[in-house]
């Protein structure tokens, strides 16, 4: 199997429900979409379950931490957009959400991450850091009852972006900004 790492994001399509508003709106996002921002992909297997909705509520609570980081957040899973709404219509964690939710139900976008379960029609939780440039810079990808954390995944945002503005550099296990990063030298073999 190959890596997406440093990859673009394949050409899609999907319609998406945002609840940017108190009305919110039915959008359609492209890869065109991610340019000039970084972005968060974050597949979920479906609307209406039981681990889903503490993850994205969670990530709701650190969305405007990463608008702060040039970041947009798009939660995707194999329901419709019509789902999307009614799902955040009637559910009280999910009506804090206010990044779009893209709508996948051919499986196609799942596919294009290598997240899709075929045997179920669903999407592994498979989160994906992109740059502004949509190439995609992390993957995480969890079994279907491992949830995931926000805050860490803010923190990984935070050393994708500092790596990218400082190439030379990389940042150890459980770097945070302002905490000191190495920097790869031959000096350093065998001395960490």
């Amino acid at each position: 199997m190959s890596s997406l790492i440093n990859t673009n994001v394949k050409p899609f399509n999907n319609k998406a429900y945002h609840a940017k508003d108190q009305y919110g709106e039915f959008i359609d996002i492209t890869e065109e979409s991610l340019k000039g921002h970084w972005s968060v992909f974050v597949f979920y297997p479906a609307d209406f379950t039981f681990v889903c909705p503490t993850e994205l509520s969670d990530l709701a609570d650190h969305y405007e931490e990463l608008k702060k980081l040039n970041v947009e957040v798009y939660a995707i899973s194999t329901d419709t957009h019509f789902s999307h709404k009614a799902w955040h219509d009637s559910s009280e964690s999910i009506k804090k959400i206010k990044f779009p939710m893209l709508a996948d139900p051919t499986g196609a976008l799942a596919r294009n991450f290598d997240v899709m379960i075929e045997e179920e029609g669903l999407a592994l939780r498979g989160t994906f850091i992109i740059n502004s440039e949509g190439k995609i810079k992390t993957i995480e990808v969890n079994d279907l009852g491992i949830g995931r954390s926000a805050a860490d995944l803010v923190r990984k945002v935070q050393a994708a972006q500092h790596i990218e503005a400082n190439p030379n550099e990389v940042c150890p296990a459980s770097w945070k900004p302002g905490a000191e990063t190495l920097k790869p030298s031959l000096d350093l073999v065998g001395k960490i």
